[in-house]
């Protein structure tokens, strides 16, 4: 990932070659001035080019399988934990499913009659005549194409949610970077104000100007560390080796990541397969199924089923051998009721698959073509910015020394200059978190992931 610009420097073809303070024209021939503009433009050279440098906080070990580390560290995470233990609760409920739905019944009597003894031995068994048991069947198999969905959906949302936080973590960093380095050179500035202001070359507003714009950076500075100190927070939760291990681990998300222009396609065929292979979608048509089976096992539960037995004992010194029949009679309740409902929850999970296959739809276009304009503007951004945030610092710092801009111009110059380096690294933090809701929207990202290292 890469927020900042090309290494260039240099202002024109007569100054390239010289010291930069041997350029500036400064009243008087007050030393202390000079010396504290050279460190000034000194720092100033030194933190731009650290700040326009790609963001590689932690060194990429050798031969690191990152798709492998960060789907393990989602797979770790307890909403995973969990989402995986109701995934298998649902398997154990599928196979319960599969199993026959009446077991046999052992059947004894015994009596004494007079100086007789009767006794009667028997099974007894419901069968399944209408043939729940194969409704029962398709139930079970829609019920782990759904449950599976759902887990894979819940693994997809976490590394979306652990790469956005990647993300911002590393805007976060960068913002910090730039906030500090605003704050030291305000400091830096305030002290060469000091010395123009004794040596008669500034009046007390500009100092006092100065002094004000310090205040702000103060303040810039402080919401920066604060977002980053919150942005660390949320990766140790996210990412459970971040917290004890993170020195080692790298930072930078490869870079094939943000590939997109084999990514596009406007074709509905496209769309129509990112639709139903989506796991959110084929979740959805799984409950449907489920529902109307269901449904249909409802309706068979208003026929009654009939249950036989066989006995055998002996009954005033005589041998007994008999049959048992018996079945439900469905006077009181015949359950249609039970059916009815059934039936008008398969209909609302049918609404809820479109509903949510529409949504999904809907959700692909936005996130494509909100991807396609931040990726624009970011590259627009790239293109534009190429040595120039190194050059305006020090253009800005010349012409304010030589009295070409006053000091109050100078800092609201400052201001728009450090408000655009700001909104540069903002840009890139919108466009790489674009790509990665469009992964996500087309159930891409874990496919892609995997892809990164092969």
């Amino acid at each position: 990932m890469k927020y900042g610009t090309e290494r260039t420097v240099g202002i024109n073809k007569h100054t390239i070659n010289r010291p930069l303070w041997h350029v500036i024209q400064v009243s008087g021939n007050d030393f202390m001035i000079r010396h504290i503009f050279r460190r000034f433009i000194g720092f100033t050279s030194f933190t731009l080019l650290g700040l326009c440098a790609p963001a590689l906080v932690f060194a990429q070990a050798d031969n690191f399988n990152w798709d492998s580390w960060i789907l393990t560290q989602v797979e770790q995470h307890p909403d995973i934990v969990a989402a995986r233990e109701q995934m298998n609760a649902t398997y154990s409920l599928a196979e319960a499913r599969e199993r026959p739905l009446y077991n046999p019944e052992l059947d004894t009597e015994y009596e004494r009659e007079g100086d007789s003894n009767n006794y009667r031995v028997g099974l007894n068994q419901t069968l399944d005549i209408w043939g729940k048991r194969n409704t029962r069947k398709q139930q079970a198999g829609f019920s782990r194409v759904a449950a599976q969905q759902q887990y894979k959906f819940a693994i997809q949302q976490k590394i979306a949610e652990s790469l956005q936080a990647l993300i911002e973590w590393q805007a976060a960093s960068r913002q910090s970077e730039l906030a500090l380095q605003q704050e030291t050179q305000m400091e830096t500035l305030i002290s060469l104000v000091t010395d123009r202001q004794l040596a008669g070359d500034l009046g007390q507003v500009d100092a006092e100007l100065t002094l004000l714009s310090f205040s702000q950076r103060l303040n810039a500075a402080a919401q920066a560390q604060s977002r980053l100190r919150q942005m660390e927070a949320r990766l140790r939760e996210l990412l459970p080796d971040w917290g004890a291990n993170f020195r080692e681990l790298p930072s930078e998300i490869p870079e094939n990541l943000w590939l997109t222009d084999k990514d596009f396609s406007n074709s509905p065929e496209q769309t129509e397969q990112w639709l139903n292979s989506h796991n959110a979608v084929v979740a959805a048509r799984a409950e449907w199924e489920l529902l109307q089976q269901s449904a249909q096992l409802a309706n068979l539960e208003t026929k009654a089923e009939p249950t036989i037995g066989l006995n055998a004992g002996k009954s005033g010194g005589d041998n007994v051998v008999a049959l048992n029949f018996s079945i439900p009679l469905h006077i009181r309740n015949n359950f249609n009721a039970e059916a009815r409902a059934a039936n008008q929850e398969a209909l609302a999970a049918e609404s809820q698959y479109i509903a949510t296959k529409r949504r999904q739809q809907y959700s692909i276009e936005a996130s494509q073509a909100s991807l396609q304009e931040f990726q624009k503007r970011y590259q627009r951004w790239q293109s534009l910015m190429q040595g120039r945030g190194e050059r305006s610092g020090s253009l800005l710092e010349i012409q304010w020394q030589s009295g070409d801009l006053s000091t109050t111009e100078y800092l609201l110059a400052l201001q728009q200059r450090n408000e655009g380096l700001a909104a540069g690294i903002e840009l890139g933090t919108q466009f790489y978190l674009a790509r990665i809701d469009w992964l996500l929207q087309t159930g891409q990202l874990k496919t892609t992931l995997q892809q990164l290292t092969q």
